[in-house]
């Protein structure tokens, strides 16, 4: 009897760390990464610590407006979340490293990265401390009232337009849109190790949306085949670019009203049926 294959462990963190980087490509001039920083002689290891090469100069990306000199990031993968003990852990990595290096506390900020909003941390942060929680962006609390500057990203909120990349290592992407806007992006990347490292997780975490989108495509691309073979065989010169053009954006649209609807039978069956593919031109009006 054959074994069944074991799947790799996702590694989450390795690609958190290239999706940090990803994130703040526009401020890499002024930014030095050091992944699992060690403090001591003692096992105990910051997540990530994000150093400014020119204090003076802010990072204008959201999730790095907080940044001072020294930054430490903790990250939680999606089946983690950040617990108040997990809050004083990390405050107590910031002194260790401030005592260490012998930093002002102002050039020092702190980030939590994580999937779940943690509601009881930040009650207990209202509550017991009496800091004030400022939603800064989607997805991004500033804590208000630490001696050190703490922020916490809420890794689902996030803005799709401005953090898709790191959005999109919070779990289960939200549709096939989701998807296929990282697909048209990593084609462009696709060199570089660090977009390849969070495709890698993303697609393996997202596997059967993937494949979906997969197929979508390749169904659209014969689609098209099709409709150009049926304009050439009906008389289509290869000069009348309009007609042409006409023809792709009749059923571009059809075909993005078909899958918006999770109509992908019907979009198959356009594909394969030139007199249903008119009768649904003329339902939606195209």
């Amino acid at each position: 009897m054959k074994q069944k294959k074991q799947q790799r462990p996702l590694q989450w963190h390795p690609a958190f760390y290239a999706d940090l980087q990803i994130e703040l490509d526009s401020e890499k001039q002024n930014l030095i990464y050091e992944n699992e920083h060690q403090l001591g002689t003692k096992p105990l290891e910051i997540d990530v610590l994000i150093i400014k090469n020119k204090a003076e100069e802010p990072i204008f990306k959201n999730i790095g407006r907080i940044f001072q000199r020294y930054n430490i990031i903790e990250y939680k993968s999606p089946d983690d979340y950040v617990s108040i003990s997990d809050y004083y852990k990390v405050y107590a990595y910031a002194y260790l490293y401030k005592s260490e290096h012998n930093i002002p506390r102002r050039e020092m900020t702190i980030t939590f990265a994580c999937s779940r909003y943690p509601v009881k941390l930040m009650q207990y942060l209202k509550r017991e401390k009496a800091c004030e929680i400022c939603k800064m962006d989607d997805g991004i609390y500033h804590i208000i009232g630490t001696d050190i500057p703490v922020q916490l990203i809420s890794i689902h909120q996030l803005s799709r337009e401005k953090n898709l990349w790191l959005r999109s290592i919070g779990g289960k992407l939200s549709g096939w849109k989701e998807a296929e806007k990282l697909i048209r992006e990593y084609k462009e990347h696709k060199w570089d190790k660090r977009y390849r490292s969070v495709m890698d997780l993303i697609v393996r975490v997202n596997r059967e949306l993937f494949m979906e989108v997969k197929e979508m495509c390749q169904a659209l691309e014969e689609l098209m085949a099709d409709e150009m073979e049926a304009m050439k065989k009906s008389g289509w010169r290869e000069g009348e670019k309009y007609g042409r053009q006409k023809g792709m954006d009749r059923f571009a649209r059809l075909s993005i009203l078909l899958l918006k609807e999770n109509h992908q039978e019907q979009l198959l069956k356009a594909s394969e049926d030139e007199a249903y593919r008119e009768e649904l031109f003329k339902k939606y009006h195209i």
